[in-house]
């Protein structure tokens, strides 16, 4: 379970390492390409690899959040936060494509019990629409539920460059490392006992170059 629990983990912070980021502007001639799905990280097969299970177990993740409070510092992004606001999707994702899990929906609980109730609420009334017909059955209940979240983003770990100027015509670069930290634990719903506590670390490297002309005009 916790050799399960890290691959999880690792293939989560994988995913938190682009935060909340704007993509590149795409070029005219890249618009007729064939639309294709976002690589797989290594961690990935890893886990798809893993050995089958003789029987899945339900699984629940209320939320996996950012407990970090951290901002991008760049001006242009005060409002972006330094990692991604998704992370228990991903983290479901992950559980589905395992195979070890059933994976029960809980993040949106209230939206799926409000759906219940306008169904129910419908069958009430005449003429039911055919596809809520049937007798509702109960949500199932899980065997397990997975917490934890992001606990720590430490910037500017180290930091360094370079750079050259002369006659007013300079170019620099410079990197900063970063590091993100993820805590997952298996919880027994049944009798509340941590079966399994999980934490990792994942380092950022950002790198950065610039050049520029600096020149003094008359008027």
């Amino acid at each position: 379970m916790k050799r399960l629990l890290s691959t999880l983990l690792i293939l989560t912070a994988l995913g938190l390492q682009t935060g909340c980021s704007l993509r590149e502007p795409m070029s005219a001639e890249q618009d007729s390409e064939t639309p294709t799905l976002t690589p797989r990280a290594s961690t990935y097969y890893d886990l798809i690899n893993m050995p089958r299970p003789k029987g899945r177990l339900m699984a629940v993740v209320y939320g996996f959040r950012d407990q970090t409070g951290q901002y991008k510092p760049t001006p242009a992004s005060s409002f972006s936060t330094s990692v991604t606001q998704g992370a228990a999707s991903m983290l479901m994702d992950a559980l589905s494509a395992s195979g070890w899990f059933v994976v029960l929906e809980r993040e949106g609980l209230q939206n799926l019990l409000t759906e219940r109730k306008i169904i129910r609420a419908s069958q009430k009334k005449p003429d039911v629409p055919e596809n809520i017909m049937g007798e509702l059955p109960p949500l199932q209940a899980a065997n397990l539920m997975l917490e934890g979240g992001i606990i720590a983003y430490d910037t500017n770990v180290r930091s360094g460059g370079e750079g050259a100027r002369y006659l007013g015509i300079d170019i620099s670069r410079e990197y900063r490392v970063d590091q993100v930290t993820v805590n997952l634990r298996a919880v027994d719903v049944r009798t509340g006992q941590v079966l399994a506590n999980v934490m990792t670390s994942k380092t950022i490297y950002s790198v950065g170059r610039s050049a520029g002309v600096f020149k003094f005009i008359e008027f």
